[in-house]
């Protein structure tokens, strides 16, 4: 059954929060997409993966490339899966995909401080429900740790 789970960032920033999530699912051995809405920001997060850490990058490609489906993260604007993903991640406002039933995982990060996310994000929780999938909320604490609030 495919798992959706809601990520609401309170005051933190995409990228610091996806990052480590993205590594995570890299060291679980799943393929990823990362589906934002604007190419302005897959670009973005393209940089931010090559660069955020002096001793490593993320491995990843773009649907741009050629090998983009020989990638273990592929960021996109599109809702096809070229490298074969089981792991979606959806952010910018994306929302679940037609075939989201063909992944095991679904994240959506949404910005908790802007009203059209928090309410774009309510009713996918609801089409997540409605279609049967296990669905939780995640909201971080005081110092910044996931907590599981639904």
């Amino acid at each position: 059954m495919t798992e959706v789970l809601f990520y609401h960032l309170q005051g933190q920033k995409l990228d610091g929060v996806l990052t480590p999530l993205l590594e995570k699912s890299l060291e679980r051995g799943w393929k990823v997409a990362v589906q934002g809405a604007s190419e302005e920001c897959i670009d973005a997060l393209d940089a931010h993966l090559w660069s955020y850490r002096d001793d490593s990058f993320l491995p990843h490609g773009t649907w741009r490339e050629a090998e983009a489906a020989e990638q273990p993260v592929l960021l996109t604007v599109n809702d096809d899966n070229p490298n074969a993903a089981t792991v979606r991640f959806l952010i910018e406002g994306a929302g679940l995909p037609a075939d989201a039933e063909a992944y095991q995982r679904l994240v959506l990060v949404f910005d908790g401080t802007d009203d059209d996310a928090v309410a774009a994000a309510r009713d996918h929780w609801k089409a997540a429900k409605a279609k049967g999938f296990a669905a939780t909320y995640w909201q971080p604490d005081d110092q910044g740790r996931w907590v599981k609030k639904a």
